[in-house]
This record gives structure tokens, sequence and C-alpha cells, in this order.
């Protein structure tokens, strides 16, 4: 999906990020977002954290894919993070997260918002994405397998 392509540089993509909690988590995506998209590391970390209070963002199989509105007019803003050691997410079959796939869209984009989350829901979908995802070592295939270029 080219809208992946536009959303997800390789800046964006951090594998095996040594974190122990979802609060931790969203701290570190925030501090990336920040030095890399410009976003306040404390505003990411809020729009993330609210959202998760309405509900897990946990999908089953390791994978999460929290997402939150962002204020203004921005950019859709994404990340995708391996975490090292999976971290509990609420998710719905009780498994840990490994695989998270961080979306921050403005309050103005929400056909976009829908569709990358449609995407994003059949990618995860697919238990050769996962594993693929859960064995690569280069963010360049990370984000081919995202954008379903493999």
């Amino acid at each position: 999906m080219e809208l992946i392509g536009k959303i997800l540089p390789e800046a964006h993509i951090a594998l095996d990020m040594a974190v122990s909690s979802k609060k931790r988590l969203f701290e570190q995506v925030g501090e990336m977002l920040e030095t890399h998209a410009g976003l306040a590391r404390a505003e990411v970390f809020e729009c993330l954290f609210a959202r998760e209070k309405l509900g897990t963002t946990g999908l089953g199989h390791g994978v999460a894919i929290p997402h939150g509105r962002t204020t203004g007019e921005g950019q859709v803003v994404a990340a995708f993070v391996r975490t090292q050691e999976p971290i509990d997410f609420d998710a719905p079959d009780n498994q840990p997260v490994s695989l998270v796939f961080v979306l921050l869209v403005p309050e103005n984009a929400m056909g976009e918002h829908l569709e990358i989350l449609s995407h994003l829901a059949e990618r995860f979908s697919e238990k050769s994405v996962r594993d693929a995802l859960m064995n690569c070592n280069d963010v360049q295939t990370v984000r081919q397998l995202l954008m379903n270029q493999n």
C-alpha cells in the first residue's frame, strides 16, 4: 500500500526495542516521533494512552495497532516497533505482543485512518507476514512487508 510508504519512513522503524510495558513503549515511540517527525512526545504518549483506556488495540497473535487522533491538521504519522521481549497488551487472545504498528492521525483524516487500519489488519492476519516481521533484521525489508511489496 503506497500510503504506508508515505507515512512510515525507515527512521520510524525500531527493531528489538527494549521495553517492559505498554506505557514504556508509548514513551519510547513518543521520543522517536519527536526526534524524527517533530511531534511532541507528550502529545504522542497522551494520544496513545487515552485511546488504550477505551479498549485494547491488541489484535491477537502478538500484534497491536495502537492509534489515536492528534490535534491540528498535520500529517498522518506511523511507526513500527518490534519489541525485544513480548509485552502485555490485554490482547483478546491473552498473548503478549511483539509487533506494534503505531498510527497517529489528524482529526480531519478519517478516511485515510480507516483505510490504513484495514490494510494493516489484513497484513497482520497473515501468519507468514508476522513470522517474517519477527525474523527480519533489516528495516527496508520490514517496510516492504508492511507495504505489501514482498
